[in-house]
């Protein structure tokens, strides 16, 4: 596995989200469930280790998974009604609080997911590499705001600025 954010490996803990382990200065893994209080993964029933990837692993993941025998145009139509489905349903899961439910946070994180996968597939459509698209995405907020966010530079943006 490569190398991410300085860490050989990163463990998250299925319901939490949370990182439960990172490689010491020694190369050992700690592996303990913060929020089983430090219990061992291995002893924890909740636990189970998902290591983080790369973007462009991910992006090659979930190729694996589209539907085959799409053209371009098809494969980038259904990607973008994709995402706005997934992210209507990120905003239900959201809306449910002025309901008085309580945000179901590993749903919210399963429907994430899905809005990361109609972006990969829409990436693939135009065949261009996620990694690609998010560069020119800081790129282009870098100069926008070289300075962090401002209101005043969101409210007068220069022209042609999109």
């Amino acid at each position: 596995m490569q190398k991410i954010w300085g860490w050989k490996h990163r463990l998250y803990h299925r319901s939490s989200g949370r990182r439960t382990g990172k490689q010491s200065k020694w190369g050992k893994m700690r592996t303990r469930c913060y929020k089983c209080f430090g219990a061992a993964m291995d002893d924890c029933k909740d636990c189970e280790r998902i290591y983080a990837m790369t973007v462009q692993e991910y992006q090659d993941k979930a190729r694996r998974t589209q539907a085959q025998g799409l053209n371009q145009e098809e494969r980038m139509l259904h990607a973008a009604l994709g995402l706005t489905s997934e992210a209507g349903e990120v905003s239900g899961i959201l809306q449910k609080k002025y309901q008085g439910h309580p945000v179901d946070r590993d749903h919210l994180i399963k429907e994430l997911g899905d809005c990361l996968w109609m972006i990969a597939e829409a990436c693939d459509a135009i065949d261009v590499p996620m990694e690609y698209v998010m560069a020119v995405n800081i790129k282009k907020l870098e100069e926008r705001f070289p300075e962090g966010f401002s209101a005043e530079k969101s409210l007068h943006r220069k022209e042609g600025d999109i």
